[in-house]
């Protein structure tokens, strides 16, 4: 059998991978109260085999949550909660990066005792929000001041922090799917006239600073920043994609970030200019690339010098143990999208590994 590069180990000067499958942070809703549970804690150690596990996005305040049931590490509870979860990932022989979350203008009043969720600018859009009673249309946001703008970077900063007690490898800046720090950086959703909005220079500015937040905390190695340039949640828009998201990467590679999870189409429509290629050209860190991936694309990914690993999303969900299957050629079991957020072990930690 062929040596598989998609099973050997990478690494930076600060962790080594055993593999270069690793796992998506991907929303579930079992966190009742937006704290991570021993169910929680089982979901991931059952996945420890992947080469990192980044979980599902996570709050870094009250005011970041958008999603019921949804954990968050910005109070003792939360950072306890998570710390069942690290340690059962670490005795199972994985490592886990906590994604760091916050939703913007894709939440709802009922999340917030009734006051607005907030923007960039006050630029409503045409979506549904997953709420207690179930899923409701998005309201007009309110625009952040300048003072609201530091003191969330400073959320970042605890939510980091909060990220280390609780035993975590590394974080992830969450600044894709159409989540606060993308509103910032897409002039559709910024229509600011100050320091962080106008030019490119400007509207990175929020995701440069979180990032920051997160490296003055682990150092650039442990840090992952998540870009999303045309995956369409969240109704995003710039007026031009390549160039905003190229300045990020290159932004990026600037402070040494470890790793750049990016986020692009594995089978994107004919004719359509792929922006990953460029991405990896101007970023020397770890890049790692997701969506619509299988065994023999990302194979290709890394063969070629696209991807340093890959992320997968739904095939972790029905497969924990995805590794062993890939090195095996064993068959992979489907996942059931009904469970992916109906709650309890039914299609989140009864699918079994290789008998």
């Amino acid at each position: 059998m062929p040596t598989s590069k998609l099973l050997s180990a990478v690494g930076n000067a600060e962790l080594t991978f055993k593999n270069r499958v690793f796992m998506a942070p991907m929303t579930r809703a079992r966190s009742e109260d937006h704290v991570a549970n021993e169910l929680t804690a089982t979901y991931y150690a059952q996945r420890a085999s992947a080469g990192l596990i980044f979980t599902e996005g996570t709050q870094i305040s009250s005011q970041a949550i958008g999603w019921t049931n949804t954990p968050g590490i910005h109070t003792a509870e939360q950072i306890a909660g998570w710390k069942k979860v690290t340690e059962a990932v670490h005795k199972a022989g994985g490592l886990i990066f906590a994604q760091l979350w916050h939703t913007g203008r894709a939440s709802h009043p009922d999340f917030h005792g009734g006051e607005l969720p907030v923007a960039p600018s006050a630029i409503p859009f045409d979506s549904q929000v997953f709420t207690a009673e179930g899923p409701k249309p998005t309201v007009t946001p309110r625009e952040l001041t300048i003072d609201e703008i530091k003191s969330t970077i400073a959320d970042y900063e605890a939510a980091a922090r909060a990220a280390k007690e609780a035993g975590f490898d590394g974080v992830e800046v969450h600044g894709a799917n159409g989540y606060l720090p993308a509103q910032f950086l897409e002039d559709g959703p910024n229509k600011r006239t100050d320091e962080y909005g106008g030019p490119i220079e400007n509207r990175a500015r929020f995701l440069l600073e979180a990032t920051d937040a997160a490296i003055s905390v682990f150092g650039p190695e442990r840090v992952s920043v998540r870009l999303s340039p045309r995956i369409p949640y969240n109704d995003m828009g710039d007026s031009n994609l390549e160039q905003t998201y190229m300045f990020a990467v290159e932004a990026l590679e600037k402070k040494k970030v470890g790793i750049l999870h990016f986020m692009e189409s594995a089978n994107l429509p004919e004719g359509a200019k792929p922006f990953a290629p460029e991405a990896r050209k101007r970023f020397s860190g770890l890049f790692v690339v997701n969506v619509d991936y299988d065994q023999q694309t990302a194979e290709q990914a890394i063969e070629s010098g696209l991807a340093d690993a890959v992320t997968f999303g739904r095939l972790f969900i029905s497969n924990p143990d995805l590794p062993e299957r890939f090195r095996t050629n064993a068959p992979l079991a489907p996942s059931d999208h009904d469970t992916y957020y109906s709650g309890g072990e039914n299609g989140y930690t009864d699918y079994p590994n290789l008998p």
